[in-house]
């Protein structure tokens, strides 16, 4: 899609159209998304509007590597989630429907694990989930990352109920970016601020549809910094 673009003081604002019955989904819908830059903090706001009640879910699927671009792997990074839920998934990574607890699981992030020991030793494959956040729509903390030896730290907060935690599982070597550098498995990670994957079709997930007269609006904000090293 070519979406317009409007350069703001300190960021740019992009928008667009969906026509009404656009890849089958009822309702003309207008979407603004923001990038807006407060010194270390980069900040991405989303609105849309309908004029039928219509599902949006709307997210950013950046790609990081806090090692720096070309770096091999996320082994040596450290993650935790502030949540005490997930979504198990079946073998197709829809999830099932039950909103399980991470207490006494592999996917108990509320503590820092470091990626390369966990994804070796109690996940093979890597991550690929939703984390169940609160519903407060309220600017809360969401994930941390730390590359140790490097000091850099990225810290997440925003205002969606869910974020999707993805280690780059399907990479495979085959997409080249700059200056040559290839992307192999778990050479990156995402975490996307969004709603609970499927919660059109789960009666018990946060609604996901959005009514003529509503706004769709949230932000989600990524913190960078540099810890001194001892």
């Amino acid at each position: 899609m070519l979406w317009t673009s409007e350069i703001l003081s300190n960021g740019v604002r992009l928008s667009m159209t969906s026509a009404d019955g656009e890849e089958g989904y009822p309702g003309e819908l207008k979407v603004w998304v923001t990038y807006s830059l407060d010194g270390a903090v980069l900040a991405i706001n989303y609105k849309a509007q309908t004029t039928k009640t219509t599902p949006v879910n709307l997210t950013n699927h950046s790609y990081f590597n806090l090692a720096g671009h070309g770096c091999p792997n996320i082994y040596d990074h450290e993650v935790s989630i502030e949540a005490e839920n997930y979504l198990p998934v079946d073998k197709t990574s829809i999830p099932t429907g039950e909103i399980a607890s991470v207490e006494n699981t592999n996917f108990d992030l509320r503590n820092p694990v470091v990626l390369g020991d966990h994804i070796a030793n109690k996940l093979a494959g890597g991550f690929d989930h939703n984390f169940c956040l609160n519903f407060s729509k309220q600017r809360s903390p969401c994930a941390r990352v730390y590359h140790r030896p490097s000091g850099r730290l990225l810290e997440i907060e925003t205002t969606q109920p869910g974020v999707q935690f993805y280690t780059a599982n399907f990479l495979d070597g085959s997409l080249k970016g700059k200056e040559g550098a290839i992307y192999p498995k778990h050479s990156a990670f995402c975490l996307e601020t969004q709603n609970w994957p499927d919660a059109v079709n789960k009666a018990n997930f946060p609604d996901a549809l959005l009514r003529p007269g509503e706004e769709y609006d949230h932000t989600t904000w990524f913190k960078f910094s540099v810890l001194e090293q001892l």
